[in-house]
C-alpha cells in the first residue's frame, strides 16, 4: 500500500473524472505518494494547519503507471512516485487526515 495526500475538492474532482492526477503530474512528471511510514513526515513538512486533506489508500498493484522509489531532494528516504494519472478503482480507501491542535499531524 502506498498513500497520496489531497484536498477534499481535488477528490472530489477526480471522482467526476474517474481518474485521480495530482498537479505535480503536470509539472513534475509523477504523483507524489508516501509509504505507511511517510506520511505523517510529509504531512507536517508540506501541509502544517490544513484542515481540508485526504489520505488516499493506493493499491500499487492496481495501477497501471510504473511506480519508482526515488529521493529527489538529496536525502536517504525513497518515495514512491506514480509516473501517471491513479485510477479511482487501484484507491481502496480515502481518510480524512486532520491536524492536532497545534497543528501538526499525528499518528
Amino acid at each position: 500500500m502506498i498513500f497520496h495526500i489531497t484536498s477534499r475538492a481535488a477528490w472530489d474532482s477526480a471522482l467526476g473524472a474517474g481518474i485521480y492526477e495530482a498537479d505535480s503530474l503536470a509539472t513534475e512528471g509523477f504523483i507524489h505518494c508516501s509509504t505507511a511510514a511517510q506520511y505523517i513526515w510529509v504531512a507536517n513538512q508540506r501541509f502544517h494547519g490544513r484542515t481540508d486533506l485526504l489520505l488516499l489508500h493506493i493499491d500499487p498493484t492496481r495501477l497501471r503507471s510504473e511506480v519508482r522509489y526515488e529521493n529527489l531532494e538529496g536525502g536517504e528516504s525513497l518515495f514512491p512516485h506514480v509516473y501517471g494519472a491513479i485510477p479511482i478503482g487501484a484507491v481502496l480507501n480515502v481518510v480524512p487526515l486532520r491536524p492536532l491542535d497545534d497543528g501538526s499531524f499525528g499518528a
